[in-house]
């Protein structure tokens, strides 16, 4: 058990037992002692105190008696500092932990007997995945493996944008200027080429508008008169009435992206439990957008489109079905929500999508309350900011994204370069140099890209991201093959007998972080934010450094000590490769 988990357990009881009266662990506060201070975690009671109409001075007198007496000697001493009563945790529990962190699996948690789905990735087919995409891909990766280790069954989901007027774009493109060209005969992946003609149609399109507005037309007339994007449009209607030939065309294009993608996802260690698909899913929707115009959920207007008045909840009217009968996005976003919960029966339903969708989100979960779709009211939606370059924004439409494989390779020829440039290369075959750049290269993309709240908007800087000496994944894995190769220098780890070894400074602090593992994970997936994870690896990472800087492992005063740190560093090389794996990232054996 967590120590402030225990400490809360303990605190309830003994008021209980002390006055009679049942308190919850939200009517007082546990907290690290600063450094400045005796003890580990002190007891804010001015909350308490109130409550029981005495002084923090008596209560905490009171309660640091009963603490001892019910502590299973895990309290060595107490001390009041005004309305904190500090605690300083015995060795004995240390011991415990030390033992405990033995075990496999160490922090992961008994299930909790709930399902959960993350939909993540979400590409279109008109265009290959960008790094906006790996943020949302390493985002949901990291959150699934978090919720899994925190006790929940986890299906990891895609949902594959392959319809709508976009994919219409690429191929009307592609049908006009392709002179046939295919992945085969331009050596180019399926997706890269997809995308090429995806940026063609917008700048002949662009080029169109420009000619008639030349010729008098105004900004308007000329986007109603294009006759590319009009095209475009009957494109989807034929698609959406089973055209054979764009069916056809529709399918080829699709399996070049798909095999694309398929390869970027290996390359960066991610797979799916499911993928749906919006062709499928889209049909669902309509469906149901069918059967809540019979209940009364929706409305249809003079025109045929049918929609749904949020205005009472406090949003919009919102379009669910175009006058023509196609659907829009919102439209198969309901029957993919009612198909997960029938295909799974989930119990949390959580979407990793940028902030801009933020009330698109918020009227999918209300539209799927009101057709009373189970488990509606569990959608969560794990907003993030967006990604940038230190160069500035990126546009799909007109080619300045910086597509995932590109900065992929640009990490691991940085990986190699500060790598190299640092002399960490001898004893190294070729071939394990190549698996350790791209170890290295990978892990510093996604611990930068990771490390901040997704909430927040981010520049990733790929030059930043590989520094060894920094808040980075190379830093980490460089303190991981460093406990790795202290390690290999004894392998005789005897039992450790703490008795007669009181701890230092240094090692007690790390051993507080190690014990907060369990927590941290829980922490994460309750706040569905992996940056608590990589923040609190980072951290563990540092003060190794310091507690290796400071004491001899190999060298100890004694053999109990050398014993005792030994133990030391196998527990803290097996919290960071946990948890760095929690965030998709491997740990080199050496470097």
């Amino acid at each position: 058990m967590y120590i402030v988990n225990l400490i809360q357990k303990l605190v309830k009881e003994s008021l209980y037992e002390l006055f009679g009266k049942e308190f919850s662990e939200k009517d007082f506060q546990i907290n690290q002692v600063k450094q400045d201070f005796k003890g580990d975690y002190s007891v804010v009671l001015f909350a308490l105190s109130k409550k029981l109409g005495i002084s923090p001075a008596d209560l905490g007198d009171k309660l640091a008696k009963k603490l001892k007496e019910k502590g299973n000697n895990y309290f060595e001493e107490s001390e009041m500092v005004k309305g904190f009563l500090n605690l300083t945790i015995s060795d004995n529990y240390w011991q415990e932990v030390l033992k405990n962190s033995q075990k496999e699996n160490f922090g992961k948690s008994d299930s909790t007997g709930k399902k959960i789905m993350v939909e993540y990735s979400s590409p279109n087919t008109n265009k290959p995945l960008h790094l906006g995409h790996l943020r949302n891909i390493f985002l949901g990766w990291s959150i699934s493996e978090i919720l899994k280790f925190a006790g929940n069954e986890v299906f990891k989901s895609s949902i594959t944008n392959d319809r709508g007027i976009h994919i219409c774009k690429s191929m009307l493109a592609w049908q006009k200027f392709s002179n046939g060209e295919t992945p085969e005969t331009s050596n180019k992946k399926g997706d890269h080429l997809v995308g090429e003609y995806y940026v063609k149609f917008n700048d002949e399109y662009k080029k169109e508008i420009n000619e008639l507005m030349a010729a008098g037309a105004t900004e308007q007339e000329a986007e109603k008169n294009s006759a590319l994007m009009n095209e475009a449009r009957e494109m989807l209607l034929k698609w959406e009435n089973n055209d054979e030939e764009v069916k056809q065309l529709w399918q080829k294009m699709n399996s070049w992206v798909y095999e694309g993608f398929d390869k970027t996802y290996n390359e960066i260690g991610v797979s799916f439990d499911k993928k749906y698909y919006e062709s499928n899913t889209y049909l669902l929707g309509k469906e149901i957008v069918k059967m809540g115009l019979e209940k009364g959920v929706f409305y249809k207007k003079d025109d045929g489109s049918v929609w749904i008045d949020l205005t009472p909840d406090g949003l919009d009217e919102k379009l669910v079905l175009r006058k023509d009968g196609t659907a829009v996005y919102i439209t198969q976003d309901i029957g993919l929500a009612l198909q997960k919960y029938e295909e799974y029966k989930i119990d949390s339903n959580i979407y990793v999508i940028g902030d801009e969708q933020n009330y698109h989100m918020k009227v999918l979960k209300l539209i799927c309350e009101k057709l009373g779709i189970p488990n509606a009211e569990n959608i969560f939606h794990l907003s993030y900011g967006m990604v940038e370059l230190p160069s500035g924004k990126m546009k799909s439409r007109e080619g300045t994204v910086v597509d995932a494989d590109d900065i992929i390779k640009e990490m691991y020829s940085t990986a190699a370069m500060h790598t190299e440039q640092l002399g960490k290369i001898s004893g190294f075959e070729p071939e394990e140099l190549k698996e350790l750049y791209q170890t290295l290269g990978l892990g510093a993309m996604k611990f930068y890209l990771l490390r901040v709240d997704p909430k927040k908007k981010m520049i990733f800087n790929p030059e930043e991201s590989v520094d060894f000496h920094g808040f980075t994944g190379p830093f980490i894995q460089y303190t991981y093959a460093r406990i790795k190769s202290i390690l290999r220098k004894n392998e005789n780890i005897k039992n450790l007998n703490l008795s007669g070894l009181p701890l230092l400074k240094e090692e007690k602090e790390i051993l507080v972080l190690l014990e907060q593992y369990p927590h941290i994970v829980i922490t994460a997936g309750a706040e569905l934010n992996p940056s608590v994870v990589a923040n609190y690896v980072y951290n563990l990472a540092k003060s190794f450094n310091s507690f290796y800087a400071a004491l001899s492992v190999l060298n100890a005063e004694s053999e109990g000590k050398k014993q005792l740190r030994l133990h030391i560093s196998v527990m803290t090389a097996n919290v960071i490769k946990s948890a760095m794996k929690l965030l998709g990232i491997r740990v080199p054996e050496r470097m």
